[in-house]
């Protein structure tokens, strides 16, 4: 019985620890990654501009099986007013709208409803670089303290980190082979 009492006492002391480093983090986030694409920044550019053009590249449009992610555009056909709504099993259901876009930056009003609502920011810099160019992709955003609990537990950098490195690398791959 001494045993039970041990356990629960450990197990107390452990979600207090993980509660009071979440309450200790900031109430913002950033997650940002980078790579080098071998193509001229315009290619790049017009993939990120068009969200009809993400399928190619963005690693949320393959998380749900084929033809079962539902995608509703509006707005403007790209650029600033380009609307993406979007709703999967997996992906959850959202909404993009780019804020800004010049040649070099691009900047996204991302809104989650489902499983989660967060409204965030992602943001994609382009920088000429020779016969290429770096793009640098960030979502940034309010973290609510339950995020703040996972971040501590999970690990939004462990978690989607790769996601993005994944989408920046298939984002090459299509820049480059356009």
């Amino acid at each position: 019985m001494m045993i039970v009492y041990w356990v629960l006492g450990i197990l107390a002391l452990l979600i207090a620890l993980v509660l009071i480093r979440a309450a200790m983090k900031p109430g913002v986030f950033t997650l940002t990654r980078r790579t080098r694409i071998d193509a001229p920044p315009h290619k790049v550019s017009a993939l990120i501009e068009d969200f009809r053009e993400w399928i190619k590249w963005s690693t949320f449009e393959k998380m749900d099986p084929e033809g079962t992610l539902k995608r509703i555009y509006s707005g403007a056909p790209r650029g600033v007013g380009a609307v993406y709504e979007w709703a999967g099993r997996k992906t959850g259901a959202g909404r993009m709208e780019i804020l800004e876009a010049t040649p070099e930056r691009v900047k996204v009003q991302l809104d989650f409803i489902r499983p989660f609502p967060a409204n965030n920011f992602a943001e994609y810099t382009l920088r000429p670089d020779g016969t290429g160019v770096e793009v640098t992709w960030s979502m940034y955003g309010p973290q609510k303290f339950m995020f703040r609990v996972m971040d501590t537990v999970v690990g939004t950098e462990r978690m989607m980190g790769p996601v993005f490195e994944q989408g920046l690398a298939d984002m090459k791959k299509a820049a480059e082979a356009a």
